[in-house]
């Protein structure tokens, strides 16, 4: 055994090595083929550790190197306690998952975090051990071993910009351990922080201003992004990179099989920017992907970072990084757009802000999504608005109204997040029920306003699943679960709204969706799980293949396009509660006098003069 684990790291490592010492040469200099060998025994130890049982998993998905891209994928996301109370209660929901076809769950921060304040568990005092209320490293293990039965993988959190002020690090920084204190960023004086300032953006205006936080124990100002509590580490020290890849190792050696790269965009640090999607920060991603490609290549990357589409594709690869930094990045402007388009009844702006993407790479995923845990910040740039005639200020104005329930006409219910009264930003808590106007049809006994909710829910979900990518979906929105009344009831949770739309699970929901398919919650889960049966079975939706824009006759109608080996499909969505009515030559010279619609079951005739597309409805056709 021990001679074919040889032959194997061999073989990994004159694959990968060169590319891990080539960037950790562009970030660390003279000082890269010796960080390089650092990580060649750091790789070579996690491999002779990895359990039998994962090495034949990184088999599998070698054999099978597109496994992120399959149709068949479908991410769940949730918050461990609140979706099940424990790691282990997890495991006794499974079914649940499975019904909906999940094969891809994203349990939200359950490494151990500070006591107390810890932004939603974002503040890790330790990696290598679990939340305790959540249970212990052997759960999580025996968690991971029941989801790959089922052929679910577990994707997990890692922090790469800070650690919690009570991290070992930062506590043996405090004490006086000058190898420690060169882990984070500490000044003497206001001099350079003050210089950084001047370029910096606040993260959490409201409750956490600015970006440096004076210790006393250290005796200086530390950078601190997000909290005073969450201490920026040193990505300029290259023991902070050894350190990092040390815990991927042994969180891939425990079972997780993706990691979220959370915060990624803000890991380096450079005077008179804004700190954020600096070169280093691909480099140094792509050192990590390539060491864990030989110590466990069957885990994937997803970086988060939410940024704008000129910065966000370096996340997926360009240039020389081309396909090699993370396997998957939120499609962050996808999410924005919709809501955008439901608010307006328009999709010019979705068309102009998705048409500025440029091809990724063919081996990387998007994550779809309709809403996440976080709130939701309007994206909308001034260059992209003053494209199809509106100002970019007013119409993100208009959203935040809109979304807060203020706005004439408005079916949603949310709630104000992060007002900057300096740039106007406003950003928006809220589940995707309420926000799509369930809260408000129910409490006005309105059917027909019931009916247009449920459509606009299954719709989102409808356009996420046909994208392109890893559709996922949060906790709750699949039995349309509302606005959290008590939210701020909890302890800590009173100064943080997104808690909103961070519900416990409402498994009682769930047995009457189940129970009542006429239901708007029973509507909701029996059209999501159709959608998504159709998905799985559609080799269109193959991630490799762009949807790419088509422009529409009807501002009311999102077109897509896909050019898949099998032959096009094209997809038609209505964001209005109008019928509206369709050239049918829009989706007959691509697809011929006659097509599938998949959704529906049905031939639709092309050779006629229009299509009748009703309010809220998304029609999938192939050839």
């Amino acid at each position: 055994m021990t001679g074919s684990v040889d032959t194997t790291f061999r073989l990994r490592w004159e694959r990968f090595g060169p590319e891990v010492e080539a960037s950790l040469t562009a970030v660390y200099g003279d000082r890269g083929p010796e960080v390089s060998d650092r990580v060649r025994g750091l790789v070579r130890a996690a491999l002779d550790a990895r359990p039998a049982d994962l090495r034949e998993l990184d088999e599998r998905r070698l054999l099978a190197p597109d496994w992120l891209q399959d149709p068949r994928q479908v991410g769940y996301v949730a918050y461990a306690d609140r979706f099940a109370g424990t790691l282990a209660g997890v495991g006794e929901h499974l079914d649940h998952l499975a019904g909906l076809g999940v094969t891809y769950l994203h349990l939200m921060p359950l490494l151990r975090p500070r006591p107390g304040p810890n932004d939603g568990g974002y503040a890790v005092m330790d990696y290598r051990a679990v939340r305790e209320d959540l249970g212990t490293m052997d759960d999580l293990r025996a968690l991971t071993a029941r989801l790959r039965e089922r052929g679910i993988c577990l994707e997990v959190d890692l922090v790469l910009n800070h650690v919690a002020a009570e991290h070992d690090w930062a506590r043996r920084a405090r004490a006086g351990e000058q190898r420690y204190r060169d882990y984070f960023l500490a000044f003497d004086d206001r001099g350079l922080p003050d210089a950084y300032e001047a370029s910096l953006p606040e993260v959490f205006p409201d409750f956490a201003p600015g970006n440096f936080t004076f210790d006393d124990e250290l005796g200086a100002w530390v950078w601190t992004t997000f909290n005073a509590w969450q201490w920026d580490v040193n990505w300029a020290n290259p023991d902070v990179f050894c350190e990092y890849l040390d815990i991927i190792c042994h969180l891939a050696n425990a079972g997780v099989e993706v990691l979220r790269l959370d915060a990624i965009a803000f890991i380096w640090k450079r005077m008179g920017t804004s700190c954020q999607n600096q070169p280093e920060v691909h480099h140094l991603t792509r050192a990590l992907r390539k060491a864990v490609r030989v110590a466990a290549p069957g885990v994937a990357f997803k970086a988060e970072a939410i940024v704008g589409p000129d910065d966000l594709l370096p996340y997926l690869g360009v240039g020389e990084h081309h396909g090699r930094v993370s396997d998957m990045a939120y499609h962050n402007s996808l999410m924005v757009q919709l809501w955008s388009a439901l608010a307006s009844r328009d999709t010019r702006l979705t068309e102009v802000a998705l048409g500025r993407f440029a091809p990724k790479p063919t081996t990387t995923t998007w994550g779809t999504y309709v809403r996440c845990h976080d709130d939701i910040g309007w994206a909308v740039t001034d260059a992209d608005a003053a494209a199809v005639g509106l100002d970019g200020f007013a119409h993100r104005a208009f959203l935040s109204d809109f979304y807060a329930g203020l706005a004439p006409g408005s079916f949603a219910r949310g709630l104000v997040f992060q007002h900057n009264p300096a740039t106007g930003d406003r950003r928006i808590s809220g589940t995707l029920a309420s926000l799509a106007g369930l809260e408000t049809a129910l409490a006005a006994g309105d059917p027909g306003r019931i009916d247009d909710a449920v459509a606009r829910i299954l719709l989102l979900h409808a356009v996420i699943a046909g994208f392109g990518g890893v559709p996922l979906l949060y906790m709750g929105d699949e039995v349309g679960m509302l606005n959290d009344a008590g939210w701020a009831d909890e302890p800590g949770h009173d100064d943080d709204n997104r808690w909103v739309h961070r519900p416990r699970m409402d498994w009682a929901a769930v047995a009457a969706a189940e129970a009542d398919p006429a239901s708007p919650s029973g509507r909701i889960l029996a059209g999501l799980r159709h959608v998504l049966a159709v998905r799985r079975s559609t080799p269109h939706l193959h991630a490799s293949v762009e949807s790419r824009v088509v422009p529409s006759p009807d501002p009311r109608l999102l077109v897509l396009r896909r050019d898949h080996p099998l032959g096009p499909m094209v997809q038609v969505y209505n964001v209005s509660e109008g019928e509206v009515a369709l050239p049918a030559a829009v989706v007959g010279d691509v697809l011929g006098r006659e097509a599938s619609e998949l959704l529906g079951g049905h031939r639709w005739n092309l050779a006629t003069d229009v299509l009748p597309v009703r309010p809220y409805q998304a029609l999938w056709f192939t050839a």
